[in-house]
């Protein structure tokens, strides 16, 4: 069975979570440059099967997009572009930064770990992809 790949699009930084190959559990893969994504997932797609990506669709509390929009919106231009037959699905992504960042406490990660902004990038595309796993279970 194919994977399925999250990618957590920010300004700097882009947090990479993938499936295993039975779709069950979401694993961080990497945190990469966010200018080198599209050719990061060029290689991706070439030694791995993806059937689907999923990225975030940042939103405020009242559901209207949040500043970083534009930006996020300007990807998935270029990524339809790069991969017009790769299908792609929007998921909301409100509260994963915090969820991530709860996650590294509830696992004991020292305060210095804590603050590398690349993991929390990571463990928030793995949380965005295990929420996605487990609605479609249901």
């Amino acid at each position: 069975m194919p994977r399925i790949l999250a990618i957590d699009y920010g300004m700097k930084r882009t947090g990479i979570a993938v499936t295993d190959d039975l779709q069950i559990i979401a694993s961080g893969l990497t945190t990469i440059p966010s200018e080198t994504v599209i050719t990061f997932l060029k290689d991706y797609f070439a030694k791995e099967n993806v059937a689907k990506v999923l990225i975030g669709e940042p939103k405020q509390m009242n559901g209207q997009p949040s500043e970083s929009a534009p930006l996020i919106e300007a990807f998935v231009v270029k990524f339809k572009s790069a991969f017009p037959e790769m299908v792609l699905e929007r998921v909301d992504e409100r509260f994963t930064s915090k969820m991530a960042f709860q996650t590294m406490i509830d696992s004991g990660l020292k305060k210095k770990q804590r603050q590398n902004k690349a993991l929390i990038d990571e463990i928030s595309a793995t949380i965005m992809l295990q929420d996605y796993l487990s609605r479609k279970m249901f």
